[in-house]
């Protein structure tokens, strides 16, 4: 379990296409790494596979994850976004994030307001019902609050989409693999796991 606060830029030094798999050796800065450790790469988490002292690790990402997350645009040289999976003693200053992807968002646009970054994205209609203004979600690992959710279909015409808005302040912008993105560019989405568990609830009970 993650908490969506960004601890480390890791920068991708090999990457391995093994048939339909991936695997990737990022450089992550932290040499106190365990073999099977979690660790939420842009987001997704993955599995320490082999690691040495001044923090090369290796990871293995899967067909289902290539097909499931925007992982399938890391190549060599590209920056990531890390953090290890929390303990009982960790303050959670973003909010509980698992690691498991529930779709890709397109960017749309940025634009400056005084220090800060608005920026649009591209969600898929199927995640529209777990968002609301305020509430939390996960794009590429970061724990991001939304500042507007529009409907399918409402700006652009795509009902199998709908937009989004967040406010980004210079810290998240300048520590963190946003300030990279380009329009048209995919980040990983994963929803508040408790709006999941109440849609269940409510569904089933």
């Amino acid at each position: 379990m993650f908490s969506g606060i960004i601890e480390y830029q890791g920068h991708v030094s090999a990457a391995r296409r093994l048939d339909r798999d991936l695997e990737i050796t990022v450089e992550t800065g932290i040499t106190d790494l365990a073999l099977g450790e979690s660790v939420a790469v842009n987001g997704v988490c993955l599995t320490v596979t082999a690691f040495d002292a001044a923090g090369k690790a290796s990871f293995f990402i899967s067909s289902e994850t290539l097909d499931r997350t925007a992982l399938g645009r890391i190549a060599v040289g590209r920056t990531v976004n890390l953090e290890r999976a929390v303990t009982t003693g960790t303050r959670l200053s973003g909010h509980i994030v698992q690691g498991h992807v529930d779709g890709t968002a397109r960017l749309l646009e940025v634009e400056k307001t005084g220090e800060g970054r608005r920026i649009v994205f591209s969600v898929p209609a199927r995640l529209r019902r777990y968002l609301v203004e305020k509430g939390s979600i996960t794009l590429d690992g970061i724990s991001l609050t939304l500042n507007e959710v529009g409907a399918p279909g409402a700006e652009d015409s795509d009902p199998d989409a709908f937009r989004i808005a967040l406010m980004i302040i210079p810290h998240t912008w300048d520590h963190t693999t946003l300030g990279t993105l380009k329009a048209g560019d995919a980040v990983n989405v994963e929803v508040d796991v408790i709006a999941k568990y109440v849609e269940s609830i409510c569904q089933y009970r």
